[in-house]
């Protein structure tokens, strides 16, 4: 996650559920904003209300988001109409195996002045823009892929031993094909644990796909107006961390999150299943996106129902099978809806 916005600054105690009237407004102005913003993106993207819900949750909690499904999902589509609808500056990167690291973050060139002297200049990389959409993440190389990291984990790049800040609010936003795996290099373990949510793309409904159909073969061109500011954003991200959340909150994320990992005695199917579990990263980004869930629906206290429902993409990235869960054909998304059962 970004430096301004590092899950791990922030000591997760529980606060006493009050607010004030202007806190309540604060929300209220919050709820019109979010729904402007819901209305424009909808102009272009139809279907998936979940999932843009859930990249919304990442982008006010300000963490990062990895979206998985096969191709032809709208996944890149919708990281760009969401790009559109924000007042903020937007950088795209095509990974391929080729791609090298300073084509991400940027490189030194020699320049020369008036006065024909030449010295090193830092030339800026893609990567400096408020949202950054990674396409294809996993067909880089792991050396490239540790370029991103960095950035996504300190809000800044180093090059040459010089730390360059990258614009406030930062958001990377992923995306990977979980079914072509030739020619990939899948995401270490240290880099999926900087991605606040993993979101699964699936195929649209029925209806969805109907108007899909007239809305993408017809000759209407939509036009998208910003809806938020990267101040107003930024203002919207501090309101989120200023969310009381209330104990049985806290101990529902730590209950659940503790049970996900083996070792632990918690559950017995988790010891048996589960070769590595969450950390305590798991727990402040659980926190944080039902924070950001409560504000998004006009609520003033996240409830344990909102860490039910988001354990499953807070998670699922987070976790790794054994490899007799994988023999018998375990599924982590099946392990973690137990979990939620037996939490719930």
């Amino acid at each position: 996650m970004m430096r301004h916005s590092e899950a791990g600054k922030e000591p997760f105690m529980a606060q006493p559920p009050v607010s004030s009237p202007s806190q309540e407004q604060r929300v209220e102005e919050f709820v019109a904003s979010y729904q402007a913003l819901r209305s424009e993106v909808g102009k272009i993207i139809v279907g998936h209300h979940d999932v843009v819900g859930h990249v919304l949750i990442g982008l006010f909690a300000g963490g990062h988001v990895l979206l998985e499904g096969v191709p032809g999902l709208g996944k890149t589509l919708l990281i760009k109409t969401l790009a559109e609808s924000l007042d903020l500056s937007f950088s795209r990167i095509q990974f391929t195996p080729d791609l090298m690291p300073g084509d991400i973050i940027g490189t030194n060139i020699i320049v020369e002045d008036a006065q024909a002297r030449k010295h090193f200049q830092f030339q800026r990389g893609p990567i400096f823009g408020h949202i950054l959409l990674a396409d294809e993440v996993n067909r880089a190389t792991p050396k490239t892929q540790s370029a991103l990291l960095e950035g996504m984990q300190e809000g800044a790049v180093t090059v040459s031993g010089a730390a360059h800040p990258l614009p406030a609010p930062f958001f990377v936003l992923a995306t990977q094909n979980p079914i072509e795996m030739e020619g990939t290099y899948p995401l270490p373990e240290a880099q999926l644990d900087r991605f606040l949510l993993q979101i699964d793309v699936t195929y649209p409904d029925v209806l969805a796909e109907r108007r899909m159909l007239f809305a993408t073969t017809g000759t209407d061109e939509r036009h998208l107006e910003p809806v938020l500011s990267a101040q107003e954003l930024m203002s919207i991200q501090r309101l989120v961390r200023q969310i009381p959340v209330p104990d049985k909150v806290v101990d529902a994320i730590l209950k659940f999150v503790r049970a996900a990992r083996p070792g632990t005695g918690a559950s017995e199917e988790t010891d048996r299943f589960v070769a590595w579990g969450p950390g305590p990263r798991a727990s402040q980004a659980l926190m944080l996106a039902v924070r950001a869930k409560a504000l998004i629906e006009g609520r003033l206290a996240p409830s344990v129902d909102d860490v039910l429902s988001l354990a499953d993409p807070v998670l699922k990235h987070r976790m790794a099978l054994t490899f007799a869960a994988r023999a018998e054909g375990q599924d982590l998304g099946a392990i973690i809806s137990r979990l939620v059962a037996q939490v719930g």
